[in-house]
């Protein structure tokens, strides 16, 4: 993980995390509707996250090139003092470096710092490595979904205390 820089989203950074979700989402055959590939926010992460102060999207920098990305928001409906951990992509080859591993380390501490105290998160049997390093960071499973994402293309729902 040689030159690895996270820093908050730019407006310049739209188009390359948008490109990196979809093509992640298309690789594991996730495009499906009721995810983030159809939701048009997925176009405006700055706009979405600076428009909302209780949340924060970060991009990761391999040698200056954007490689991936992942945030927090107090999604509508969720408990007080419990955010969602979203938009958690990397590109193919920043995988399996311990890259996500660091941007999920460094979304919670910043969420922390928000005061949050429960970090919840959607996902899909399709990303099976992201979900085994969810349980690795002590995410716990759910029966159902909380508040409303509006993402009901995801049957995964976890929780985390921070």
């Amino acid at each position: 993980m040689e030159h690895i820089v996270i820093r908050p989203i730019e407006p310049a950074d739209n188009k390359a995390i948008a490109t990196i979700i979809r093509t992640a989402l298309t690789e594991f055959g996730a495009n499906k509707p009721g995810t983030v590939f159809y939701d048009d926010t997925t176009d405006h992460l700055y706009e979405l996250f600076t428009a909302e102060p209780q949340s924060g999207y970060f991009i990761a920098l391999q040698d200056g090139v954007i490689v991936g990305g992942a945030g927090y928001y107090p999604t509508e409906g969720l408990p007080t003092g419990t955010c969602e951990l979203v938009k958690m992509y990397l590109n193919a080859a920043a995988r399996g470096m311990g890259l996500g591993r660091k941007m999920i380390d460094f979304v919670l501490a910043a969420a922390k710092q928000k005061d949050y105290n429960h970090v919840y998160l959607e996902t899909m049997p399709e990303l099976k490595k992201a979900v085994k390093v969810y349980e690795q960071f002590g995410f716990t499973y759910l029966n159902g979904p909380m508040g409303n994402s509006g993402h009901n293309g995801c049957d995964i729902w976890m929780i985390r205390p921070l």
